[in-house]
C-alpha cells in the first residue's frame, strides 16, 4: 500500500482526485477520513493531517508559575507532545502496513516539519519503509501530476529549521510571558503575554503613538481661490505659499484680493507623466493590497489559503516576485477566455510576446501568487470572490503596458499675487485598466493658455493644523516587519493577531491600549533587547542558515538561550521597578473616566461573585455604578463621550466580531430606555401590597429585611440597594429586582 500525507484533509481529498483514474473511494480510519483508489500492494492511500501533530513542550513539572521560576525554563528540557490522538492513530494502523511514503505537505519550512513529524511516528512502527517528497505550488491536475512524476528527497535541513523556530519561540514565549506575568499580578486568562517576535512588533506600534502623544500641533492657513474662465467653468486654485505659518502674512495676501478680481494666466506647463506597471505578488504585497480593500492580515491569508486548498490560486506564502521560467503564462491566460475576465485576457493575448515586470525579489521555492485555475463567482463567496478577483487583476496588470498621464501646471496671477494648480488626466489606460484599484482621479482643467484673463468667484482662508504620525495600519505593518526581519511570510499575519486576541491593539489602524504600554515601557526601560528587531532579526537569519546546512540547529537554540539569559539578567536586576511599572500602567487601562457624583476615578472592577462593572473609587462613601457584559475582554479606547466624560468601551471575545459598546452611560441609559419600554408593553400587575407577595421573598428574606427596617413595600422602594446589601447580604441585583416590582 502506498501511503500519500498532506497537510490538510482537504489537500488530501483534491489530489486524490486528480490523481485517481476514477472517483476515489472515501475510507474513515481512526476517526479520520482517507482516500483511497486501487487494490491490494498496487493501492494509493491518501491522508490529511491538520498542520502540526505534535508540539513541543516543557515537562509538566514546569507548569506551576508560582512554584517554578520562569528562568528556568530557559534550560529546561523540551519534549515532544502529541497534539492530534485520532491522527496519530491512523497515521500509525496505515504506515504500519505501508510499501511506501510520499511527503506532500507544503513545500516551505513548517510544512517540511509538519511531514518529517508523521515520518517519524510511521517510523517507529516501519523503520524501513521508502520514502519521498513531493513539491507543488498549486493544486491543480498539471502541478500534481508534476509533482509525483519527480520527487525528491525530504530536506531534513529545512526540518530543522522549522523545529529550532518553535523551540525558540516556546522557550523565549514561556519564560518571558511567565516572569512578565507575574510580575504583573495577571496570572489566568489575563496572562500578560510575551515573544520574540510579537513583543518588537509591539514595540514599533506603542512608539509610534507615543510620537503622537507627545505630538503639538502647530497653526498654519492656507489660501484658496475658486476662478471662473469665460465659459462660467469653475476649478479651484491655491496660493504658491501652500501653508503660511504666519497669520499676519496670511491676512496680507488675502487683503489683496477680492471676488471679481481679473486673473491672468502667466504659465502653462504640458507634460507626461509615466505610471510604472505594478510587480507580481509576494505575500507581504498581497497583504497590503488586501488590506486596502478592507480584508484583515489574517482574513486575507484565511481566504487566500482556501483558493490554494481549492486549487484556483497558487501557494499564498511566498517572497517571490518574479516569475519562473516553468509556468506557462500564456497558457495561464487563455484560461480566461471563456470567463467573466475574456475581455482582459484577450486583449493581453493579443500580444506577440507577453513579458511581465520583475520585483526585487527572486527566490526558487515557489513562484509570485497567480491564479492557477478558473473559478466561477458563483462557486465562492463574497469575500473568496474579492481576493481571487484582486489576485486575477493583479496577474494581468503585471503584463500589461504602463499607464501614461497628461499633466498640466498652471499659474495665476491675481493682483499680483501667484496661485497654483495642477491637473491630470489618464490618456493611456494601460495596467489601470486591469488593475483599478486605488487609482488617482483625473483632476480636469479647462483648456487654458498663457495671457487667458479669468475672473475670481471666491476666496477663502482655511486655518488648519499639522497632523500627528499616521498610525500604522496592518498591511503596512506587515510591510515594516518584513522590512526588519521579524517573523517570517508564514507567521507575521499571525502575530498580529495575537496582539488582537490579547487585547494589545484595538481597531485599524493599530490603536495600543494602555496594558501594551505598561508591558513594551517595562520591557524598553529595563530589557531593551527584546522591544528590539536585531536580536531576532539575528535569529531568523540563523534558522535559514540551518535551512541551507551551513550551521547547526543545536548551535543555534544554545545562542537563544545564551541571549535570552542576558535578558534575564537584566530583568532580575530591576525585578521591583519591573513590577511597580507593569501595575500602575495596567491599573491606567482600567480607568473609564471621572465620577461626577464625587469626583473620584471610574475603573473597571470585579465583584466578589467575579462579575464586572464600572465602579467608583470612591466606594463606599459612593455608590456610583454602571454594568458591563459578561463575557469578553474590556478595552477601555481613548474616545472619550463628551456629556458624560467617560471613555468608550470596547469588548473583544476571540472568534467574534468587536462589539464597540460606546460610552457606558449612554449605552446603560439607552438599555434602562429599551427596557421601560418593554416593561410599558406588558400588561400591569397590580402592585404587592405586602412584601411576601413579592416573588422570591420568604420568609428567612422577610426576617433579614426586617432586621433592617424593612417592613412595608414602600420602605422597600424608598431603600438604597447598596446599603441595604451591606445590611443584609443580599445581592445588590436582587434587591433591586424587587424594588423594580414593587413600583
Amino acid at each position: 500500500m502506498y501511503l500519500i500525507i498532506t497537510e490538510k484533509h482537504i489537500a488530501a481529498k483534491r489530489i486524490a482526485a486528480i490523481l485517481s483514474p476514477g472517483k476515489p473511494k472515501q475510507v474513515r480510519v481512526s476517526g479520520v477520513d482517507t482516500y483511497e483508489f486501487g487494490t491490494n500492494a498496487e493501492k494509493m492511500v491518501f491522508m490529511g493531517l491538520s498542520g502540526h501533530i505534535i508540539g513541543v513542550d516543557f515537562p509538566k513539572a514546569y507548569n506551576n508559575w508560582q512554584k517554578v521560576d520562569a528562568r528556568l525554563l530557559i534550560s529546561a528540557e523540551i519534549i515532544s507532545t502529541p497534539t492530534h490522538v485520532k491522527i496519530i492513530s491512523a497515521l500509525k494502523k496505515l504506515g504500519k502496513n505501508a510499501t511506501k511514503i510520499t511527503i506532500a505537505t507544503d513545500y516551505d519550512r513548517e510544512g517540511e516539519l509538519i511531514g518529517a513529524e508523521a515520518l517519524e511516528i510511521i517510523q517507529k512502527i516501519n523503520p524501513d519503509v521508502p520514502f519521498d517528497r513531493v513539491h507543488y505550488s498549486a493544486i491543480t491536475p498539471k502541478a500534481i501530476n508534476e509533482a509525483f512524476e519527480n520527487p525528491v528527497s525530504v530536506d531534513f535541513n529545512l526540518v530543522d529549521a522549522g523545529h529550532s523556530r518553535q523551540v525558540i519561540d516556546l522557550i523565549w514565549g514561556a519564560a518571558l510571558t511567565r516572569y512578565v506575568s507575574i510580575s504583573a499580578g495577571r496570572l489566568g486568562k489575563m496572562f500578560l503575554s510575551v515573544g520574540r517576535v510579537q513583543s518588537p512588533t509591539l514595540a514599533l506600534i506603542v512608539d509610534r503613538e507615543k510620537e503622537r502623544d507627545v505630538f503639538i500641533p502647530k497653526p498654519y492657513w492656507e489660501i484658496f481661490a475658486t476662478l471662473s474662465d469665460k465659459n462660467m467653468e469653475t476649478f479651484l486654485t491655491r496660493h504658491k505659499t501652500t501653508r503660511f505659518w504666519d497669520k499676519h502674512e496670511a491676512d496680507c495676501v488675502l487683503a489683496k484680493l477680492s471676488i471679481g478680481n481679473n486673473v491672468v494666466v502667466s504659465g502653462v506647463v504640458k507634460s507626461k507623466k509615466i505610471d510604472k506597471v505594478p510587480t507580481p505578488f509576494n505575500t507581504t504585497e498581497f497583504i497590503g493590497a488586501a488590506s486596502s480593500i478592507g480584508l484583515s492580515a489574517s482574513n486575507s491569508m484565511r481566504i487566500a489559503e482556501i483558493l490554494y486548498t481549492s486549487g484556483f490560486i497558487s501557494y499564498p506564502r511566498t517572497d517571490n516576485t518574479v516569475y519562473p521560467e516553468s509556468v506557462d503564462l500564456r497558457a495561464q491566460i487563455e484560461l480566461f477566455k471563456a470567463s467573466s475576465f475574456n475581455q482582459y485576457a484577450e486583449q493581453l493575448l493579443k500580444k506577440k510576446k507577453l513579458v511581465p515586470t520583475r520585483g526585487k525579489k527572486e527566490t526558487t521555492d515557489h513562484p509570485p501568487i497567480f491564479p492557477a485555475s478558473l473559478a466561477k463567482k458563483s462557486e465562492l463567496k463574497e469575500d473568496e470572490w474579492k481576493v481571487y478577483e484582486l489576485i486575477v487583476r493583479r496577474f494581468f496588470a503585471t503584463f500589461a503596458d504602463p499607464a501614461e498621464w497628461e499633466t498640466m501646471r498652471v499659474k495665476f496671477d491675481i493682483n499680483g499675487e501667484e496661485f497654483k494648480v495642477n491637473g491630470a488626466r489618464l490618456i493611456v489606460p494601460g495596467w489601470r485598466w486591469y488593475y483599478p484599484y486605488n487609482a488617482p482621479e483625473d483632476r480636469l482643467l479647462p483648456i487654458l493658455h498663457e495671457g487667458d484673463i479669468l475672473t475670481v468667484d471666491r476666496i477663502e482662508m482655511i486655518d488648519k493644523e499639522t497632523n500627528p504620525p499616521s498610525r500604522y495600519g496592518q498591511g503596512r505593518l506587515i510591510r515594516i516587519m518584513d522590512e526588519l526581519g521579524l517573523g517570517t511570510k508564514a507567521t507575521r499575519h499571525d502575530i498580529l493577531s495575537k496582539l488582537y486576541s490579547r487585547a494589545y491593539v484595538h481597531g485599524n489602524p493599530l490603536i495600543p491600549t494602555k496594558t501594551a504600554y505598561a508591558v513594551v515601557e517595562a520591557l524598553e526601560e529595563y530589557a531593551s533587547t527584546i522591544t528590539k528587531s536585531d536580536m531576532t532579526s539575528k535569529l531568523e537569519e540563523d534558522m535559514d542558515r540551518i535551512a541551507d546546512g551551513s550551521i547547526r540547529e543545536n548551535d543555534v537554540i544554545k545562542e537563544s538561550r545564551d541571549m535570552l539569559d542576558s535578558v534575564f539578567s537584566e530583568l532580575e536586576k530591576n525585578k521591583d521597578d519591573i513590577s511597580e511599572s507593569l501595575r500602575t500602567g495596567l491599573r491606567e487601562d482600567k480607568v473609564v473616566g471621572t465620577c461626577k457624583k464625587c469626583g473620584s476615578q471610574l475603573m473597571v472592577r470585579r465583584s466578589k461573585r467575579g462579575s464586572r462593572f464600572i465602579g467608583c473609587e470612591g466606594y463606599p462613601d459612593c455608590n456610583f455604578s454602571l454594568p458591563l457584559p459578561k463575557s469578553g475582554q474590556v478595552i477601555v479606547t481613548d474616545k472619550l463621550c463628551e456629556e458624560h466624560g467617560l471613555y468608550h468601551i470596547r469588548i473583544i471575545t476571540p472568534g467574534r466580531r468587536p462589539w464597540n459598546l460606546g460610552c457606558p452611560n449612554c449605552n446603560f441609559i439607552e438599555w434602562q430606555a429599551v427596557k421601560e419600554a418593554e416593561k410599558a408593553k406588558r400588561p400591569k400587575t397590580p402592585r404587592p401590597k405586602s412584601i411576601t407577595d413579592i416573588a422570591g421573598i420568604g420568609k428567612v428574606t422577610v426576617q433579614k429585611l426586617a432586621d433592617a427596617g424593612i417592613m412595608q413595600v414602600d420602605d422597600l422602594v424608598e431603600a438604597d440597594a447598596f446599603k441595604l446589601s451591606k445590611t443584609t447580604g443580599i445581592t445588590v441585583k436582587k434587591i433591586k429586582s424587587w424594588q423594580d416590582s414593587a413600583l
